[in-house]
């Protein structure tokens, strides 16, 4: 039986199932009497006490096993336990209901497990979550009851549990669990992240899967799809492995090409940058010896909360992510909501065709209060490294300058505050180069005149090929007709390229397209000398760009393009395929 979730870290695991039952917070409730209250309030600081022991030294083997990157998490755990209002509360209970530490501590945890649930904010829940942990932990110490930890599980285990904490998480031993699935969670979960960090396929998100698994199924996690399997048939099971092989041993062998330069066999530099969605991603981005971010994608800030990101959340955010990359760039997008990112705090009504509605730059132009936010957090944080901006979804050269207009407004308004405080640094750097998607066939037509305005071109091959082919690539019923070598797509590629460089600006692919080496030497042909994909996707592609003469691919392709030769494109994709 197939079960989707979300895809939290990417890899395939065979193995046997191993259900982890979560505590029972549950206490029984006693009476306790006035002359005891005392012994009772000191019995809970106590508990207090040594579940901060513990967290420390948790801590300590985070540290030890992960670096210390992660030791915020257990920084807030240790916040957590010393906040003094859940104490204070905690202790009133006690001492106004005459009651045990246990039961006190259960209806404060309740309390705040109702308030916490209400947040429609996923990051204001996980928070919630963070505080339950840490009164399961205070509880333990305080009925002296143990939980079977992931630690204690046997090798080849794959894990299957309701949610994960970061301690158990940390207790995962790599020889012992090779993947794990939970009910809860999302991308930017604790869960997702740890597993990212310690790179074992993972799959959250499930809702109910701890429902339908029971120890000893043999199960399949697929963490690249997203996707857990329970007692596959045995052509799955084969299927399963062999693509487990394949995968594992593309891996290995793609780490050789971590250092090396993106070059081809004739010697013609090509740069591989990385899309990113969250600033957590920065360590993959690295790993993988991606050059610099291609395309950082900015809505996570915006979507599932009920308020506007403030200026100085946004400048942190972007901050974080420009100084951790420095001296490579990063490319900040500006916001693309609207289409299926849609904004409640603005009670945005639903619109019949929302990929063809206000959408993108059309949704900054209409509301410019809410762009300028996003423009001024992006130009003050040029100023901590290297920053480039680029406008999604525009059509033509009267929205660029529309959105430049604004640009240029938000501008002036930090140098006019800059001057007010002269002894303070440059606001924002002047040089920061603007560039454009073109994502629209009618950018795409007229990217001559685009190419004069704009700093740079960055293609989204998703969007201009489903405009471009009218057709919905989601919509089952017509994902076949979704072809990236048609021949109309490829002469638009060809004309943004041309048109680039005839203008004497660089041109950058960040659409899926990009991250596909079946179309590496396809795209090199086209004269595409930038390339922005997945971070796992970037070994790949420079090893597909080190084996391919660019000089060559430039005739090949010179020759698909004039004599319409469909056929030979195909063939040459088909020979990738087979290699």
């Amino acid at each position: 039986m197939l079960y989707k979730g979300i895809a939290a870290s990417p890899g395939i695991a065979i193995g046997k199932a191993v259900l982890i039952s979560e505590d029972v917070l549950y206490a029984v409730k006693r009476t306790v009497a006035k002359e005891d209250i005392k012994k009772e309030v000191d019995r809970f600081k106590k508990a207090i006490t040594d579940t901060k022991a513990d967290i420390e030294k948790t801590k300590h083997e985070a540290v030890k096993h992960l670096g210390k990157k992660h030791i915020k998490l257990f920084d807030a755990y240790l916040f957590i336990a010393d906040d003094p209002l859940i104490k204070e509360e905690v202790v009133a209970e006690i001492s106004t209901q005459k009651v045990n530490a246990e039961y006190a501590l259960q209806v404060i945890l309740e309390k705040y497990s109702k308030v916490f649930e209400q947040v429609k904010d996923e990051y204001f829940r996980e928070r919630g979550k963070d505080i339950f942990e840490v009164g399961r932990r205070i509880m333990k110490h305080l009925t002296g009851t143990h939980r079977k930890t992931i630690s204690e599980i046997d090798k080849n285990s794959i894990v299957f549990a309701n949610n994960l904490t970061p301690t158990d998480t940390i207790a995962i031993k790599a020889e012992n669990v090779i993947g794990f699935a939970t009910n809860i969670g999302g991308k930017t979960s604790h869960t997702a992240i740890m597993a990212q960090a310690m790179e074992i396929p993972a799959v959250v998100g499930m809702k109910d899967i701890t429902h339908y698994v029971r120890d000893g199924n043999i199960v399949i996690v697929d963490g690249i799809e997203g996707v857990v399997i329970l007692e596959p048939d045995k052509d799955t099971l084969v299927n399963y492995r062999r693509r487990q092989e394949i995968y594992n041993t593309e891996i290995k062998e793609l780490a050789q090409f971590v250092n090396l330069p993106a070059v081809t066999l004739d010697d013609k530099k090509i740069v591989v940058a990385a899309n990113i969605e969250i600033p957590e991603e920065i360590r993959s981005v690295i790993t993988h010896g991606a050059e610099g971010i291609g395309l950082f994608r900015t809505e996570y800030l915006y979507i599932n909360r009920d308020e506007l990101p403030s200026e100085e959340e946004q400048l942190a955010s972007y901050r974080t992510v420009v100084e951790k990359v420095f001296p490579n760039p990063v490319i900040i997008r500006t916001i693309d909501l609207g289409g299926d990112k849609l904004l409640p705090q603005l009670q945005v009504s639903e619109e019949r065709n929302p990929f063809l509605g206000l959408r993108a730059i059309r949704f900054c132009l209409k509301h410019p209060e809410i762009f300028k936010i996003q423009l001024r957090a992006i130009l003050r944080a040029s100023v901590y490294g290297n920053v480039k901006m680029m406008y999604p979804m525009i059509s033509g050269i009267d929205e660029l300058r529309a959105a430049n207009v604004i640009l240029n407004e938000v501008k002036q308004e930090l140098r006019n505050k800059s001057m007010q405080s002269p002894l303070q640094s440059p606001p924002f750097d002047e040089n920061m180069e603007v560039g454009i998607m073109i994502e629209i066939p009618s950018a795409a037509l007229t990217v001559d005149l685009l190419a004069k305005e704009a700093d740079f071109l960055s293609i989204g091959t998703n969007d201009l090929i489903q405009y471009t082919l009218a057709v919905d690539r989601v919509n089952e019923h017509v994902t076949h007709l979704y072809e990236p070598l048609h021949l109309s797509v490829l002469r638009l590629l060809k004309n943004i390229i041309d048109a680039g460089k005839k203008a004497g600006k660089w041109v950058s692919m960040c659409g899926e397209m990009a991250a596909d080496s079946l179309y590496t030497e396809i795209l090199l042909g086209l004269g595409l000398e930038h390339f922005s994909v997945a971070s796992t996707s970037v070994l790949k592609i420079k090893k597909e760009i080190r084996h391919t003469n660019f000089s060559e691919a430039q005739k090949i392709i010179d020759k698909i393009l004039t004599e319409a030769s469909r056929e030979l494109l195909i063939k040459k994709v088909k020979q990738k395929k087979q290699h």
